[in-house]
């Protein structure tokens, strides 16, 4: 059976990505991915073979690493982050019925929620809800009922795409939509360019993250009624009793 691997890399730094992952793209003989991911690894597995499509490209890119699979090669799909979360897994298993003669196995990968996450502090050490504002597959309005519910369950909420240039108003957007339900002191945070080359955090109350410019690279979080600022990092207590 011809293997075929759904590799998630992390945020980016070759660090952070899982013993499993870098394992399996040691073994692999092509390495297919979006150019900016392949970007971030290419150094590191410089003896393979890679080959990119751009963005919008995503059923290209999975055909083309099923033909590479099914010529024999061991080939490996990259996503930033863990392939299923936002990433390529669903859509290369999806496909995999019209390749019956290729083994797909999802590698799991850190996801933005997680990387950025640590980097702030515990923002979501309780219960807590990752939302898209990308409306290119998800309806608006769809996105604006998730983000009502998600604030009315009182839940610590990750916000993935938060803007682009075509969005460039979504987060304020979506705050106007929190706001309905958390109060405008409720603690905030972002990340940008989660382990890479000028990673960048910074906490605002969520009245303050309405006014803030993000962009693709960007993660955002937005806490529940019990985040609090501790020494300058945002944390979601879970209720452990502290003993003195």
């Amino acid at each position: 059976m011809n293997k075929l691997y759904v590799v998630g890399i992390g945020p980016g730094a070759y660090e952070d990505m899982t013993l499993k992952a870098i394992k399996t793209l040691e073994n692999c003989d092509v390495i297919v991915g979006y150019t900016v991911y392949v970007d971030l690894v290419k150094e590191h597995f410089a003896q393979k073979e890679f080959l990119t499509t751009p963005m919008r490209k995503e059923v290209e890119r999975c055909r083309l690493a099923f033909e590479q699979a099914g010529s024999g090669k061991i080939t490996a799909m990259i996503c930033s982050g863990d392939a299923g979360v936002y990433g390529m897994s669903g859509l290369m298993l999806e496909l995999s019925e019209e390749y019956p003669d290729v083994e797909v196995e999802i590698v799991p990968g850190v996801t933005a929620a997680l990387s950025g996450g640590a980097v702030l502090g515990a923002p979501l050490m309780h219960d807590f809800a990752v939302i898209s504002l990308s409306d290119l597959m998800t309806p608006w309005e769809t996105i604006e009922k998730r983000l009502l519910a998600a604030a009315e369950a009182d839940l610590a909420i990750c916000l993935y795409n938060p803007s682009s240039r075509k969005r460039a108003d979504y987060l304020k957007k979506a705050c106007d939509i929190m706001l309905k339900a958390k109060k405008p002191e409720t603690v905030c945070g972002i990340v940008s360019q989660i382990g890479r080359e000028g990673e960048h955090m910074e906490l605002y109350s969520l009245a303050e993250l309405k006014d803030v410019q993000t962009d693709m690279f960007t993660t955002v979080f937005i806490g529940n009624s019990s985040t609090k600022e501790i020494n300058g990092k945002m944390v979601t207590p879970r209720g452990y009793e502290i003993r003195g």
